[in-house]
Parts: C-alpha cells; sequence; structure tokens
C-alpha cells in the first residue's frame, strides 16, 4: 500500500543516506516546475512536470552526474588520488562533470573519449562537452573504440599510463554506473522529491527518466521503494541495448540497496525500462527525437538534447498519445541536463 502524504513526510525524514558522507557541488534541491503548454499541446489528458536537474550548480552547467560524484568525491579525497580518469562518449555528459569536478578539487583528469556515435557533424569533437571538458583543462583522448556501457579496456589502460607517468589514478566507469558508491546520488533525489511532494500536496503518479549506463535509474528505484513506487520510475532506454541496460539496473539497484540496508528486496517487476525509442542507435536521434525537441523548446523554452533528453521526452510525448498514462496523472519528466551536446549536431539543426 502507498502510503498518504504524512507518511511520506516520515520517510523523507529518515534519510536512506544519513551513513554516507556527501561532499556538495550543487545548489541543493532543483526546482519542479509545471510544463502546462505541453500539458495542453498533448491533449491536456495528464499534467506535466519537469524536475530541472539540468539546473542543479553552477559547476560547468551542470547535470545529474553532479548527485553521483558528490558521493564519490570523499572517497576520491579519502584515496589520495591525484587523478580522476573517467570514459564516455564523445560528447559525454559525465566525463564533462567529472573533469569539472576535478577542476573544483583541483586535481588532474585524464578523459578516455570513445567514438560511441557515428555523427558526421563536421565540429561534432570540437563543441559542446568535449570543448567544455578541454577548457577546464581535462587530458581528453579520442579513441575508436565503439559504444558499450560496460567496463572498457581503453579506460583500464588509460588509469595504468597515469601509474607509469607516476601519478595516482581514481577510475570513475562510465556515468559513475558500476561504482559501488554509484547509484547513492538518486536514492537522495527520491528522498527530494518526496520533500517536495509534501509542500505541493500531492504525489506524482509517475517518474519518467532517460536510462543508459543504469544507476540514475537504479538510484531512483532503491530510494522510491520505501513507499511503494519504484515500479512509478520509467526508464526511457536511448541506449539501443536494452537487455544489457536492463541487467545493469537491476545489478546497480540491488548492490545499491544492499549498500544502504533497505530490506525490501528489488524485483524484476520494480524495473520498468521501455525501449521503444532508442532507434536508430546510441546518440542518433531519429526524425520522432527532432520532432520532440521542437515541441519541448517551442511549447516551454525547454532545450532537450538528441542523445539522452530528447529521445525521453519523445517517449513520454508518445506514451501520452497513446494513453499509456491514466486520465489525470501527474507525470514527473525529470531533465538530466544533457543540453550541451547538442553543439554537436548543429549541422542537423540548422534550420531548426
Amino acid at each position: 500500500m502507498v502510503p498518504d502524504l504524512r507518511e511520506l513526510t516520515k520517510i523523507t525524514a529518515m534519510s536512506l543516506l544519513e551513513n554516507f558522507e556527501r561532499y556538495p557541488l550543487t545548489f541543493g534541491p532543483t526546482p519542479i516546475e509545471a510544463l502546462p503548454r505541453l500539458s495542453e499541446v498533448l491533449g491536456g489528458r495528464v499534467e506535466i512536470w519537469a524536475k530541472r536537474e539540468d539546473c542543479n550548480s553552477g559547476l560547468a552547467l551542470g547535470g545529474n552526474k553532479l548527485r553521483k560524484l558528490e558521493y564519490l568525491v570523499p572517497d576520491i579525497l579519502a584515496s589520495g588520488a591525484d587523478t580522476l580518469v573517467t570514459i564516455g562518449g564523445v560528447q559525454s555528459n559525465h566525463t564533462r562533470l567529472v573533469a569539472a569536478t576535478a577542476a573544483k578539487l583541483g586535481l588532474k583528469c585524464r578523459l578516455v573519449q570513445e567514438s560511441w556515435v557515428p555523427v558526421e557533424d563536421a565540429v561534432y569533437d570540437r563543441v559542446g562537452n568535449i570543448l567544455l571538458s578541454r577548457l577546464m583543462g581535462a587530458d581528453s583522448r579520442i579513441v575508436d573504440d565503439g559504444f558499450d556501457i560496460g567496463i572498457r579496456s581503453s579506460w583500464r589502460e588509460a588509469m595504468q599510463e597515469v601509474r607509469k607517468a607516476g601519478g595516482v589514478p581514481y577510475g570513475i566507469p562510465a556515468g559513475a554506473s558500476e561504482h559501488r558508491l554509484g547509484g547513492l546520488g538518486y536514492v537522495g533525489f527520491a528522498e527530494e522529491v518526496r520533500a517536495q511532494e509534501a509542500e505541493l500536496g500531492f504525489r506524482f503518479d509517475c517518474i519518467v527518466v532517460c536510462v543508459v549506463t543504469g544507476s540514475t535509474q537504479a538510484g531512483m528505484i532503491v530510494g522510491f521503494k520505501p513507499d511503494g513506487r519504484a515500479d512509478q520510475v520509467i526508464g526511457i532506454d536511448a541506449s539501443g541495448t536494452f537487455g544489457k541496460t536492463r541487467n545493469q539496473v537491476a545489478r546497480i539497484a540491488r548492490k545499491t540497496a544492499k549498500l544502504i540496508g533497505i530490506d525490501e528486496k528489488i524485483s524484476d517487476t520494480d524495473i520498468r525500462i521501455n525501449p521503444d525509442y532508442a532507434y536508430p542507435a546510441y546518440g542518433v536521434p531519429s526524425a520522432e527525437t527532432d520532432a520532440a525537441i521542437r515541441l519541448a523548446a517551442r511549447t516551454e523554452g525547454m532545450i532537450t538534447d538528441p542523445v539522452y533528453e530528447g529521445k525521453s521526452m519523445q517517449g513520454m510525448i508518445d506514451l501520452v498519445k497513446r494513453g499509456f498514462f491514466l486520465l489525470g496523472a501527474r507525470i514527473l519528466y525529470v531533465h538530466l541536463g544533457g543540453v550541451p551536446a547538442i553543439n554537436g549536431y548543429s549541422y542537423r539543426y540548422r534550420q531548426a
């Protein structure tokens, strides 16, 4: 049974993360805003709201990865490392924010930027996220390896290169997802949403979020498990490797639940991921993705990107049109902050 709003307040007061140290990289709770024009354009059947994780920090334009990194930083500082080593695609939001965190902490940063996306835009590898990472002093190197959400040999090799040069690396896997602490930030997100729901006077019926490497959705699943809402988190897959992504979300969720001491078992039914919108490939927007990006921009002035938010926006819009959500449902769309990547697609959007 789902608790009422009074019970939500009690759950919020008993933080699941009280035994874990956090280093603040964000401004605090991110705003929740109504999207009435988008809701109206889609027929007024549901209320769409947005949780603005893209507005969470002044650190390199912010984004969801900072919530995760806040729980890694104490471990980084305790390790004695002098160089953060991580991996992502050329337009990775994660590598941008690891570079920013390294700059903030006064550490070096080595980035492995794999060629995950078959994009031919002339400026793809010179603008957006990779440009910002380089501005912040990161040693960013592009390699030819293709897309995969798992642990990569190129990442391990980069750490060994740091060691050979006399440095002390701290390895952070893609999206921080396979890190043992990678799910904690979005457990905290669930606690934050509960507190905001208590202030708003209602609960959201569904949370929609993009999923690729998995720890963002996995953390939400764990965080909402105590109030019986784990299965109300709907992941929109943007990886195009649905089975691998689902398995990774399940593994991270179960490890995170065990780490923080949640007694309830994370079940298969708690993990809801829709694979229908990842086409044609990771990082490659479809015509429907483009239409969703334009609709959000032209109704709400909210910019989404072709890799993550565009696809989750596409999925949410289509599900609303198909009547997937109950009449009158309140949907919380989570904007994870991938906007800098859109600069790498300048030719595609040159005429908007």
